[in-house]
This record gives structure tokens, C-alpha cells and sequence, in this order.
């Protein structure tokens, strides 16, 4: 995976009582538009700062400023005069149902927050395009290979296109020598060690400020899968990591909450099960109950996938071989 290059353009708007009812109350407006074109809008008193790439931030600044001209003629500004403008600008609305025209050329990007992501591999891409298509989609192979990485990469996007309300990740709280209820401060701060790998992703592909508002709002939701129980997700871009640490039960749990506009994306290691001897892992049960219902997407990587340190595929080969050797 690599990234690309964003930038920055500023927007001034001499009417800083206009820019108010453009902005729309509690910033509504500018979240429509950021969903619509995939840009980051920030407020700097009577300016409005386009973070995003150059094409997108153009197209923006056509529909911002037709909006504002609107206002200057002393009629409001709602959702439906935003969606009138994106229809008179087609190329600035980045419609989830397009997504797929990115694996129509030889370059597949995906566009979050901070950065732009460019799977590396064939097994990327074709992992990219399954989560695009399927409502339902697994990924499993060694670590390293950007299977929970690209997955959060993937629900950033269509939370900022609109495709998704909220993203919500979760995984098993497997303890490793020391057990939850003993460990010190609140429910949170004990299942947060568990949970640091999520919040480093997320935290690769939306600003932090952006990223601790939508915590807050429960936009993105992150917790250990028991929290799921009772739960239906709609509407939501939900996301198992080490799902072979999923007991059967717990997967069946798991799979259970998928709700209406929802996508669900299992990520896991069959080579680093830590589930307690004889207890059968949920992801391996998974693969096998499920493999043959279409419109789940099966996805499968090898240590040549890796793409972290060289001396990981190294690593990660050796263990394979001495496994097919014993």
C-alpha cells in the first residue's frame, strides 16, 4: 500500500453571517458535502479550507460557491438545494454506486481523510474489490498483509461518501497472561490494549480532532465483539479483526447482527489461534459453513502479500515450512 499527495485550498467569503448559514447549523451542510466529495472542510473564521485532492477540491469549491451566491440573493440554503448543485456538477459527486470504476484502470486508490491508499498486490486488489461488492467479505492470511488495514481504509471511504452511517470494529479480548477484571481503571481503559491496533488505523486516515468527534457521536464505534450481542448493525461499515480468536458461537453471534445497508468484513490468521485448547475457532467453522453462499467473498493472502518489514515474509515462511514439515 502506498499513499498519495493531498493538499490545500482556502475559500474566503467576505459575509462571515452568510458562511454561517452556508456552514449550516452545527456544520450540517459542510458534512453533506465533505460525504459528497470525499474532501476534509475545516472553518477558519471567515474562510473555508479544502483539505483533499486538487480534482475533488475544485469541484467542491464550485458547489460552495453557487451556494453562497444563493445565500447573496437572500434565499436559504437546505439539503435540497446541495443536492440540486451536485446534480448540476456531476463531477463532483463521488456516488458509492461508482466506486467500482477504480479497478476499470491499472491504478486502484482509496481515498480517506489524510491520505490516499494503493493496495500493492493482486491479492489487494482483488481483497479491495470484494469489499466493494460483497455485503459480506473475509479475509484471512498471515500478519502483515493489510487485511484489517485496507478493510478500515475501505469503511473511511464509504463513511465519507455516504455509503455507511458509521463504521464499527471490533475484536475478541483474548487475554495473554492477564485477565480483564484485573486489570486497573474503567470497562474502556481495559479493553482499549486490545482494541490499539483499530485505533492505530483509523488513526492513519482521519484527523484527530475529526476522529475523537465522531467517537463521540458514535459515528465510529470501536469494542470487543461480546459487545455485539442483541445488537442489529444497518446501515454500517462493521469490521471482526483476529477473528480466529472468535469462538464458533460468538461468529454465528457476529454474522447474526448484519442489518439492512450494512457490510461486514472478517479478518483473521488461522496460523495464530489463541483460543483455549480443543475450544474450535469460529473463522475456520466460518470458512467451511459458508464458503459455498454466493455473494460472500472468500480472500486469501500469503506471506508474499506482506507488506511490512522484509524479514516478516521471511519469518512467516519459515513457520509455514517447518508446519508442512512436521
Amino acid at each position: 500500500m502506498s499513499t498519495g499527495t493531498l493538499t490545500e485550498a482556502i475559500l474566503e467569503f467576505p459575509d462571515n453571517r452568510l458562511l454561517i448559514d452556508l456552514c449550516g447549523e452545527f456544520d450540517r451542510n459542510l458534512t453533506d458535502i465533505e460525504a459528497r466529495t470525499g474532501i476534509q472542510i475545516l472553518r477558519r473564521g471567515n474562510q473555508l479550507a479544502l483539505h483533499g485532492p486538487e480534482e475533488s477540491q475544485a469541484a467542491a469549491r464550485e458547489v460552495l460557491n453557487a451556494l453562497y451566491q444563493r445565500l447573496e440573493q437572500g434565499r436559504p440554503v437546505g439539503r435540497d438545494d446541495i443536492d440540486r448543485e451536485f446534480r448540476l456538477h456531476p463531477e463532483a459527486d463521488e456516488s458509492p454506486a461508482n466506486q467500482l470504476e477504480m479497478f476499470d484502470g491499472g491504478k486502484v486508490e482509496i481515498k480517506t481523510r489524510k491520505k490516499l491508499i494503493e493496495p500493492r498486490t493482486d491479492a489487494q486488489k482483488a481483497y479491495v474489490r470484494s469489499l466493494y461488492q460483497n455485503e459480506l467479505c473475509f479475509g484471512i492470511g498471515p500478519a502483515g498483509t493489510g487485511k484489517t488495514y485496507l478493510a478500515v481504509a475501505v469503511g473511511v471511504n464509504m463513511l465519507i461518501t455516504g455509503a455507511v452511517d458509521k463504521i464499527i470494529l471490533c475484536r475478541p479480548a483474548v487475554e495473554a497472561g492477564e485477565r480483564l477484571g484485573f486489570l486497573p481503571g474503567t470497562q474502556e481503559e481495559k479493553v482499549d490494549p486490545y482494541m490499539q491496533p483499530l485505533y492505530d488505523a483509523l488513526n492513519d486516515f482521519l484527523p484527530g480532532k475529526q476522529l475523537a468527534k465522531m467517537r463521540e457521536e458514535k459515528i465510529v464505534e470501536i469494542a470487543p465483539l461480546a459487545f455485539m450481542r442483541g445488537r442489529t448493525l444497518s446501515n454500517a461499515f462493521v469490521v471482526l479483526d483476529e477473528a480466529q480468536n472468535a469462538t464458533t458461537m460468538q461468529m454465528k453471534m457476529f454474522l447474526t447482527r448484519l442489518g439492512e445497508g450494512s457490510r461486514m468484513t472478517i479478518t483473521g490468521d488461522r496460523t495464530q489461534i489463541d483460543l483455549p485448547r480443543g475450544v474450535p475457532s469460529g473463522l475456520q467453522d466460518a470458512e467451511r459453513l459458508l464458503k459455498t453462499i454466493d455473494k460472500i467473498g472468500f480472500n486469501y493472502f500469503t506471506s508474499a502479500d506482506v507488506v511490512r518489514h522484509p524479514l516478516v515474509a521471511a519469518i512467516i515462511e519459515a513457520y509455514e515450512k517447518d508446519v508442512d514439515g512436521a
